[in-house]
């Protein structure tokens, strides 16, 4: 196993430790929020509550998930595992929705049958502390989602801040309750998350599908790659063929190289070597694949999608 792909896999293991972050603070949440619920008897109170128990259930699921992708290719999987990231954020979606259907069905029925607020301060101060311990982890596992390329870690960050905005939203709506005594006002916040987490279960599975679809790189991404090949265009090699895919933190590029047939063998396999490694230079976790063909070749153009 080349020094590279044992610092990548170092790195996945690594993210493991993120996940325990995660369930950490769901379970803390959880507590924290039921016994806000248990105090006020408030629906909006409890749909926080609930989403926590999907952000216990997520964190699990990505957690097992990351050890997973973590692993080392094999005989059997010769790329790695990184697409098992995928699972995680789609069963991350799925909770997602299936918590907000919970949340409506609750929050429907007390729309119908409103029912008085109690211990409304106590409630709020306990509910803000469990939010403030969801920014903190959400805040930090995006960061090194992104910084690490883990949509797993991504996800799972933007899970939680979709209910630390949940938190906010019941919390000045339950305020607006104790002060008004509006108390349809509860079961009208509810539904209101509900359709927001709704829309970011949709998104987190939109970017799923996508990554089991071996998408292309983003357009960014993809421009980094198109620098690199004009720096060769311009000592006379051509491309053609130029593919990209991304597997959750694994970026994939594949192009033909048409290099000049007076070139040696040695002298083409120096430029591709060279090529490859500047575009890993432009994208971390990069494999790079080139395939040589003379420029001076009339079949060196045609593309096997092209036949």
């Amino acid at each position: 196993m080349s020094a590279t792909q044992t610092q990548n896999d170092d790195k996945a293991v690594a993210l493991t430790r993120y996940a325990w972050l995660s369930i950490s603070a769901a379970l803390i949440t959880i507590v924290l929020k039921t016994i806000a619920y248990l105090l006020t008897n408030s629906v909006g109170l409890l749909s926080d509550a609930m989403e926590s128990i999907v952000n216990l259930i997520g964190a699990v699921i990505a957690l097992s998930m990351l050890i997973i992708a973590a692993r080392p290719p094999d005989d059997s999987h010769m790329y790695g595992h990184s697409k098992a990231e995928y699972f995680a954020s789609s069963a991350e979606g799925i909770l997602i929705l299936i918590a907000a259907g919970g949340i409506l069905w609750t929050a429907i029925e007390r729309l119908i049958s409103p029912r008085p607020l109690q211990e409304l301060g106590v409630g709020l101060t306990v509910s803000l502390a469990a939010s403030l311990v969801n920014l903190v982890a959400a805040r930090i596992l995006i960061a090194t989602g992104k910084k690490r390329n883990s949509i797993t870690l991504e996800a799972d960050g933007q899970h939680l801040m979709t209910d630390v905005w949940t938190s906010v939203v019941v919390i000045a709506g339950i305020a607006i309750v104790a002060f008004t005594n509006w108390y349809i006002l509860d079961p009208i916040l509810a539904i209101l998350v509900a359709l927001n987490i709704i829309w970011t279960g949709i998104k987190l599975l939109q970017r799923s599908v996508a990554g089991f679809m071996d998408a292309s790189l983003p357009v960014d991404e993809q421009q980094l790659v198109e620098k690199v090949i004009a720096k060769y265009k311009e000592r006379g090699v051509q491309f053609h063929a130029v593919r990209t895919r991304r597997s959750a933190a694994r970026r994939f590029v594949s192009v033909h190289m048409l290099v000049p047939g007076a070139w040696t063998l040695h002298d083409a396999h120096h430029i591709a070597e060279d090529f490859e490694g500047d575009v890993r230079n432009q994208l971390k976790n990069a494999i790079v694949q080139t395939h040589l063909e003379p420029i001076d070749d009339e079949i060196s153009v045609i593309d096997v999608h092209d036949k």
